[in-house]
């Protein structure tokens, strides 16, 4: 497993590197100070299976550099790290590519669930608690705005998205084949006007949707 880090601070660096050791003996960790740098490392490492990018780098912005990124390597999970937190700035960063938007003040514990989650080919969903700040900090659902309509089968996969199951977690659940996952999610993505889970599980507290009390351990 191969990843990078791009940010202009050293301790940060150092510091997700020390983190990103408890990924596996396996792991080889790549970094850059600025965007540039970064670029080349890409271009020269192509093997790299994840990137770790700042938002505030001093060559151009995260969303400039995840712009690039997704136009040159398409296939690269790219997970955007701030040092605030800025609900409309996530909502962009998801909505143009990035893989998962974090804060830097979260514990490593965190970093890693989200790595794990991406690295297995799925969305990271942040925290309910999390989603449920940001989504009001963005508003509430327009009263004449209608509910979504779903089918019982995307009701019952809904929630366990709510809950926080990978795919491979819902199908294992609901005894439904991986294809058959992702066809009910793309159809509650589609009911939410959303491009990706995170966006979905915002907008579904935002319609009265919650967590369930199910035991995930």
């Amino acid at each position: 497993m191969k990843i990078l880090i791009v940010d202009d601070h050293d301790l940060v660096r150092e510091g997700l590197r020390q983190v990103l050791k408890a990924l596996g003996d396996d792991v080889e960790v790549l970094d850059a100070p600025n965007c540039k740098f970064a670029f080349e490392l890409v271009r020269q490492h192509t093997s790299l299976d994840l990137v770790l990018l700042d938002y505030q780098l001093p060559d151009m912005s995260g969303l400039e550099a995840l712009h690039i990124f997704n136009n040159q390597h398409p296939e690269l999970p790219i997970v955007m790290l701030s040092g605030f937190i800025n609900p409309l700035l996530m909502r962009q960063v998801l909505s143009q590519g990035a893989a998962a938007f974090l804060h830097k003040s979260g514990n490593s514990e965190e970093l890693l669930s989200a790595i794990k989650v991406i690295l297995a080919g799925d969305v990271y969903s942040p925290p309910v608690g999390t989603l449920a700040q940001l989504s009001g900090m963005l508003g509430a659902s327009s009263p004449n705005t209608p509910s979504p309509k779903f089918t019982p089968r995307q009701e019952e996969v809904l929630q366990l998205l709510l809950d926080g199951y990978s795919n491979k977690e819902i199908g294992k659940t609901l005894s439904l084949s991986d294809e058959t996952v992702k066809n009910h999610v793309s159809a509650l993505l589609r009911g939410f006007d959303v491009t990706n889970r995170t966006q979905a599980v915002m907008a579904a507290s935002r319609f009265g949707y919650s967590r369930s009390l199910r035991d995930t351990n």
